[in-house]
């Protein structure tokens, strides 16, 4: 059924547009400005995308974007969907699917996540280097259809280590301030209390969020590179420098970051574009 699914939403999608992509980006929160430098070619509403989901967050715009950055031809999806919003993993993770249908070799992906390293301040870029998966369900979860993956994929190197060092030697050559972290994923949307932050970084977390994790999984079930990065929008860590924290707070933090990371993706796609980075 959830083959059927793809295919169906891949052939609508062609129906619209027969342009190839070769790079997934994930628009996350606060980041979609990042939409505005696509040469677009095509965009769809998600909401007339058959079996597709429709994202009910606030600063999520809710389209499929087909077009080119940086000389790479790419499809973003400005907006994406959480456990929390209700939905099941297999629908939150449904669009990656689709995209690997459509062809793409490298999934990027974005998100906004308190810190709980206390060298990690508010609008760092963090580079993801493993995760911590504390959501309660797995989108890899029931029977497995081997013409989308292997039962059981392996994850030691979940986060693609070319694209990691590749988002490092940009960043520094930019002054971009930057770190490599373990990012832990939590189900929402409440944010986490001063007691779970303690636990988190105790653990070996560096950043926490409510997303991601699920793509990940889904992404390199279906053998595709993948390139993470958190945008600190909260410092969580030491407790002492709590403060309250609002939706808006966290995307006008992370907005005040967005240009470098905007920066650091165009760069990493120019570079993979040309091929002067390993594969």
């Amino acid at each position: 059924m959830l083959y059927d699914q793809i295919q169906n939403a891949t052939a609508f999608l062609r129906s619209k547009t027969d342009f190839q992509p070769r790079v997934g980006i994930i628009l996350g929160t606060g980041l979609s400005g990042l939409s505005d430098e696509i040469e677009v070619v095509e965009a769809v509403d998600y909401q007339v995308i058959p079996h597709f989901p429709v994202s009910t967050v606030l600063s999520h715009e809710g389209k499929l974007i087909f077009g080119r950055l940086a000389g790479a031809d790419i499809v973003a999806m400005a907006g994406r969907f959480h456990y929390y919003e209700g939905y099941t993993m297999q629908q939150v993770t449904f669009p990656v699917r689709v995209m690997k249908a459509l062809g793409i070799e490298i999934l990027i992906v974005s998100n906004a996540a308190g810190s709980v390293n206390e060298g990690m301040e508010g609008g760092d870029l963090v580079f993801l280097r493993d995760h911590i998966n504390l959501q309660p369900e797995n989108p890899l979860r029931g029977p497995n259809d081997e013409r989308l993956g292997v039962r059981f994929p392996d994850l030691l190197n979940a986060y693609d280590p070319d694209l990691l060092s590749l988002a490092s030697d940009i960043a520094q050559a930019n002054q971009i301030r930057a770190h490599r972290g373990v990012y832990v994923a939590l189900p929402g949307p409440n944010l986490e209390t001063p007691a779970e932050y303690e636990f988190l970084h105790r653990i070996g977390a560096d950043v926490v969020g409510m997303s991601t994790v699920p793509e990940v999984l889904v992404a390199r079930h279906s053998g595709l590179r993948v390139f993470a990065v958190s945008v600190v929008s909260n410092k969580s860590y030491p407790i002492s420098e709590i403060r309250e924290t609002s939706l808006e707070g966290v995307i006008s933090t992370v907005n005040s970051a967005a240009g470098k990371l905007a920066l650091v993706v165009k760069e990493m796609l120019k570079r993979l574009t040309s091929g002067t980075t390993n594969h």
